[in-house]
Formats: structure tokens, C-alpha cells, sequence
């Protein structure tokens, strides 16, 4: 792995928006980091090659970020995010950064499609591996800037504080909640205009709440990965329903999972509550009401998985691929790592 390369990248990358072609995420920075991740330095720049070219320019900012709360959610203040976060990364530790405006983005947690949360899970893995580069601290500012910008909670979850007290909220587990989940009727739109729709499902209140909480930070951590454990496998009955958009049902907690480690403890459960409105939101809203039987996808070995994605090449086939790596990693079941191969065909 060539962190040398990463870097290049991201500045390659930091002199374009957090958007292009109206709303599309901008997926360079997440693809890069799991390409470099798992050893595809040598193809980086020439994905990157292809990639930029739909990009747009780094979005101008109008004023400075005065009241924060005002400004969350509104996508014409990104350049102005895009300042405020870069000015507090080069002033404060990026860990106190990350600690102060977690608990804060977290209730926006759909924001973007749930690309900002996941944006930031690869920054901070990044960072992680070399907290003394610049390029991974501009990355990081991107990211929250991003989620900022495009803060959106999921209809339905609490706003403050961002889970419930400890011993109230519901009481089936991960395996139960997601196989509780309602479906939306109209199958229409983007994901901003099919989010707004779960208001009218009767059983999605209930549904969002039944998940039970966790009581103690080791249970948010378990709760987490046996969250993206769950939905790598229930992509592999569901995603040919929504291939690309059912991906970020396994990305997004894999993004909050990998910051848990740079996060106070306290902020734990907060975090699997968010993760999981998020990953239940995702599935009421593209997943099919019935699944199908899981394909027959030879998974091979997890560097063969990440591999064949890698030559793919598209970016959510490489981001899944490289979640499920985690989540074999977590439990060895190797039934998910088909999951990235079953994108690879959907894609």
C-alpha cells in the first residue's frame, strides 16, 4: 500500500465539488481510499483519470458560517462549509473536530444519500493510518462539509437527542428489525422524494423504533456490525431491486462502525441508532417487499473479491466490496463477500 498515492489523489480530487450533475455524490474520495486500502495503488490515477471528468469545480462560498444551525442542510452554503471545516482542521486537532460535530451531523444522517456519514468513515480510516498528512486532513473537512451542507434526518428519528435513553425504545434485534421493515408504495423518484413518503407508511414508526437499544458501548459496537453483517446479506436478496442505491443500506454503517474507535464512548449508541434509521430508511425505500433467492456467486478469497471489483471499477461496486471485507472480516461468514460479486453483476 502506497499512502504516497492516496495523497496524490486526494489533491487531485480536493479542487472539485462534493457534487456533480446537480446532486450526484462525488464518489472519488471513498473509491480511492479503498482502492489504496487494499493494495490498488497502481490503478488509482488512472481510475482518477476517468472519474474527474464528470466532476464539477469546488463550489465558491457566499459568507462565513455564523450560526451553524441555520446553515445545516443548505446545499448553496457548501462552499461556505467547505471554509468553515477547512479553517477548524488547520486551527484544532482533527479528533476534537470529528468529536464536536459527530453528535451534531449524526441526526442528518441521510444527508446526500448517506454519502457524507460515509465520506467521513474513509477520511477517518485514512487518517487513522497517517494522522500526519494534510491531504487526509483536507479530506476530512470535505467530508463534513458535505455532510453539512446536505443534513437531512430520516422521517421518523429523533432529532435531540439522537437515540433514545438507555432501556427505552424497542426490543427485537437487528436480524428482526430489518425483517420487520415495511416498503413504500410508490417506487418513483430519487431518495430525497421517496423519504418523504415514509410519514405515510402506517408501519413505520413502529418499525423505526423496534430495533432494541444498546445499553453499554460494547453493545453499540456488536449492534453495529451485526447491522452491516445483516444488510451485506440482505443485499444479496434484495439488490436487484435498487443495485446502486441498496448498496448504501451496507456502506453507511460500515462508515459509522469504522469512526467508533475516534468517537467518546458516550456517542456509541447514538451512533447505532443513527446508523441503523438509516440503513432501515434505505431498505423501506428501495428494497422490494419480497426478496429472491440469493444468487449462486462464487465468492473466492477476500482479496480475489476486492480484486475482480477493483477491475469493475465502478464506485459502488468497489465501496461494497470493500465493506464486506470488513464484515467477513468481523464474523468469517463468506456469504457476503458474494454480495460484492452480485453488485458487480447487477452494475
Amino acid at each position: 500500500m502506497d499512502d504516497g498515492i492516496l495523497d496524490e489523489a486526494y489533491r487531485r480530487l480536493h479542487r472539485t465539488g462534493p457534487e456533480f450533475e446537480g446532486w450526484l455524490s462525488n464518489h472519488g474520495p471513498m473509491a480511492v481510499e479503498a482502492l489504496v486500502r487494499h493494495g490498488h495503488d497502481a490503478e488509482v490515477h488512472r481510475w482518477l483519470d476517468d472519474y474527474l471528468r464528470r466532476l464539477d469545480e469546488l463550489p465558491r462560498g457566499l459568507r462565513p458560517i455564523d450560526d451553524w444551525r441555520a446553515a445545516l442542510g443548505d446545499p448553496k452554503r457548501a462552499g461556505d462549509w467547505l471554509a468553515h471545516f477547512d479553517r477548524e482542521l488547520r486551527e484544532r486537532p482533527w479528533r476534537d473536530v470529528l468529536g464536536t460535530w459527530w453528535p451534531r451531523l449524526l441526526p442528518g444522517i441521510a444527508a446526500g444519500a448517506t454519502h457524507g456519514v460515509i465520506r467521513v468513515g474513509h477520511a477517518v480510516r485514512a487518517l487513522r493510518a497517517d494522522e500526519t498528512s494534510p491531504d487526509r486532513r483536507t479530506e476530512l473537512g470535505q467530508a463534513l462539509a458535505y455532510w453539512a451542507a446536505r443534513w437531512q434526518p430520516v422521517p421518523g428519528a429523533p432529532l435531540l437527542p439522537p437515540a433514545p435513553p438507555t432501556g427505552v425504545g424497542g426490543v427485537a434485534g437487528v436480524a428482526a428489525a430489518l425483517a420487520g421493515l415495511p416498503r413504500i408504495a410508490g417506487r418513483s423518484g430519487g431518495i430525497r422524494e421517496r423519504l418523504g413518503r415514509l410519514p405515510d407508511v402506517p408501519e413505520w414508526g413502529s418499525s423505526l423504533a423496534a430495533l432494541r437499544p444498546a445499553r453499554t458501548p460494547a453493545e453499540a459496537e456488536r449492534g453495529l456490525a451485526e447491522l452491516v453483517h445483516r444488510a451485506s446479506l440482505d443485499y444479496l436478496r434484495y439488490g436487484q431491486a435498487e443495485p446502486v442505491m441498496l448498496v448504501h443500506a451496507v456502506t453507511a454503517p460500515t462508515a459509522v462502525l469504522r469512526t467508533l474507535p475516534e468517537l467518546d464512548p458516550g456517542l456509541w449508541a447514538p451512533s447505532l441508532a443513527a446508523a441503523w434509521s438509516a440503513t432501515a430508511a434505505v431498505t423501506a425505500v428501495y428494497a422490494s417487499p419480497a426478496g429472491v433467492a440469493p444468487p449462486a456467486v462464487a465468492p473466492g478469497t477476500p482479496a480475489e473479491v476486492f480484486a475482480r471489483a477493483a477491475r469493475h471499477g465502478d464506485e459502488h461496486v468497489v465501496k461494497l466490496a470493500d465493506a464486506v471485507l470488513d464484515a467477513h472480516a468481523a464474523t468469517g461468514d463468506e456469504r457476503v463477500l458474494a454480495a460484492a460479486g452480485y453488485a458487480a453483476q447487477l452494475i
